[in-house]
């Protein structure tokens, strides 16, 4: 019989846990210093996981770890880990913590499940919704301009303008996505946007662009240098409503490679929340792979 037993001492998991967070980022052609920064982020909250042995009869057959946190207002339950050991895969195991990890979030008041995906899915998670993908690739050498499309730094007086209008496409991102009511998304883009961009245009490291085409403006970016080791974190990259189906999307993503690369970060990152087939779409085609998959499923579990 499956049961799960709370780990006191989990210093071997956590080695094998890390470890196994290395290869997928590796593999996607972070370097091992941008790899680490991924694992970082995810070390310091360790601490407030519950992590649970899989035994069947006695016998260790993997692990499962989860948490449940305050996400503005609402409590998350989290699937942070969910392994079972190669000897013991294809038995039903993988259900069987699944369904342990729900019970334990919904038991503790979670209203959502969500778990971060660094390989397919599969039908274990099938079920939960894609709320959103990070996605990457390495880039270099410098990418010729494509139909003309050009990238020059926003001026203070275009700022105001983008700001409302990125603040408004970001709540329309997360509202679409599932993950927020529009109330939440709004206040969620306050805090964001006076984090990230404390200074405006002035904030060290961040490059908010203007796309042109023939000298004509057609839509605007955000890029982060330096966001990881060698990565830049495009926040944002826009093609205007009425210039879209040109090929402009791909033609800015070259853009943005462009400044990047002359900001001396060598691979270029973005995350696109889930429901937005036509950014997926245009990530994939211009060879962006899925570094992180993010998915929820409600709680309690509906029964069919």
């Amino acid at each position: 019989m499956t049961a799960f037993n709370i780990l006191d001492d989990r210093g071997a998991w956590q080695k094998d846990f890390e470890q196994r967070l290395h290869a997928p980022y590796t593999a996607a052609g972070f370097s091992l210093a941008a790899a680490e920064r991924l694992v970082e982020y995810l070390r310091v909250r360790i601490g407030d996981w519950t992590v649970a042995e899989i035994t069947d009869a006695g016998t260790r057959v993997g692990h499962v770890a989860v948490d449940v946190a305050d996400e503005h207002g609402v409590l998350v339950g989290h699937i942070q880990d969910l392994r079972v050991d190669a000897d013991h895969t294809g038995r039903g195991y993988e259900q069987a913590a699944r369904d342990w990890a729900e019970a334990w979030c919904a038991e503790r008041g979670a209203r959502r499940l969500g778990i971060r995906l660094t390989g397919p899915a599969g039908d274990l998670f099938g079920g939960y919704g894609v709320r959103g993908q990070l996605r990457a690739r390495s880039i270099g050498p410098a990418p010729e301009p494509l139909h003309g499309v050009t990238a020059r730094p926003m001026t203070p007086a275009e700022y105001s303008a983008w700001l409302a209008s990125e603040k408004a496409a970001y709540v329309a991102d997360i509202v679409r996505s599932g993950a927020m009511s529009p109330e939440e998304a709004g206040r969620k883009a306050d805090r964001d946007f006076a984090n990230l961009l404390p200074q405006g245009l002035d904030t060290p490291d961040n490059s908010v662009l203007v796309l042109e085409a023939s000298g004509e403006p057609i839509g605007s970016g955000w890029l982060k240098h330096g966001h990881l080791p060698g990565v830049t974190y495009g926040y944002s990259l826009h093609v205007g409503e009425r210039h879209r189906g040109k090929g402009y999307g791909r033609a800015a993503m070259a853009a943005g490679e462009q400044v990047a690369l002359a900001a001396g970060d060598s691979m270029l990152m973005f995350t696109v929340w889930g429901g937005n087939e036509v950014a997926m779409n245009l990530y994939t085609s211009a060879g962006y792979q899925v570094v992180e998959e993010f998915r929820t499923h409600d709680l309690p579990r509906s029964v069919a």
